[in-house]
């Protein structure tokens, strides 16, 4: 954890750490394994409220937790900037960490591969290697996605390649005005 500052130390710290070593095709101890993700995601969720730092949505979207899906959001100059979010499971994971997609961001970074996933090879896929299995879906959304959308957001933002849906609905809103003010 050298080379972390003291508030990504704080919060990796009150992440569970895993200890069952299964994945998507090893019957019940990869049973075992969804409930430590569970209490984990479910720890760094209370961690996040507790400090006002809530950023994402996340449930399996089948029962075998194989696929996941939910929303993330970044803040940037006041304004939320909300993210569908998606995975799969890899089948040899936890050996090998799952490849986060966004999906409306395909395309608009040249860290983001093809489908949306976001790029973690550099940074995080080595640290997730060193504490496989100790880590989860928790330290993949803690240690991953979170400094990529820290990274990434406000460039995208900045350059005009993300608006806020905000910015996205005036121009409809201020044509239906001038539409109704040129009928009246």
């Amino acid at each position: 954890m050298e080379g972390w500052d003291k508030g990504t130390k704080s919060v990796v710290g009150e992440i569970p750490l895993l200890s069952t070593r299964a994945g998507p095709r090893d019957g019940d101890p990869w049973r075992q394994r969804l409930k430590e993700e569970y209490r984990a995601l479910i720890a760094y969720t209370s961690v996040n409220k507790a400090k006002d730092n809530d950023w994402f949505r996340i449930s399996a979207a089948n029962p075998e937790g194989t696929r996941w899906e939910g929303t993330c959001w970044y803040v940037h100059n006041l304004r939320r900037y909300e993210f569908p979010l998606q995975f799969d499971i890899p089948v040899a994971y936890p050996q090998v960490a799952p490849e986060i997609e966004l999906p409306t961001l395909d395309g608009k970074t040249h860290k983001m591969y093809r489908g949306g996933k976001i790029c973690l090879t550099v940074h995080f896929k080595p640290l997730w290697a060193k504490n496989c299995p100790r880590f989860g879906l928790a330290h993949a959304l803690c240690l991953g996605l979170a400094p990529w959308l820290a990274a990434e957001v406000p460039i995208l933002v900045d350059s005009g390649m993300v608006k806020h849906k905000d910015d996205e609905a005036a121009p409809a809103d201020a044509a239906a005005a001038s539409g109704s003010a040129a009928a009246s």
